[in-house]
């Protein structure tokens, strides 16, 4: 399979994976390896706007990394990851989406 697109993590994700065990960080990093060869929403799925989420599922956690599509026309296809939490009630809480908003509006102006 031919993945489809890069993933690249902002300083936020860096740290909220190494804040992570082992075992969880090697989890989400191969849930997005797999995302980015398939197109299951499982994995990654739009929220709303320009917002998508990397969705895993493990030992009972729901670890999310948002994150927003680069659409430069001189680069390959690329996903930038904003910032993860452990999410923690049915629906994405709206100050995590808000926050990932920010960063991108502040990711696009600077570009």
């Amino acid at each position: 399979m031919t993945k489809t697109y890069d993933v690249k993590f902002l300083e936020p994700v860096i740290e909220f994976l190494d804040s992570l065990e082992e075992q969880e960080r090697d989890k989400i990093l191969f849930n997005i390896t797999k995302a980015k060869v398939s197109n299951d929403k499982e994995l990654f799925k739009k929220l709303n706007g320009e917002i998508w989420e990397f969705r895993t599922l493990f030992n009972k956690k729901q670890f999310r990394l948002l994150a927003f599509w680069d659409k430069g026309k001189d680069k390959e296809t690329l996903v930038i990851a904003t910032h993860g939490f452990i999410k923690k009630s049915k629906k994405t809480p709206k100050n995590e989406i808000e926050r990932a908003e920010k960063i991108r509006t502040a990711y696009t102006s600077q570009k």
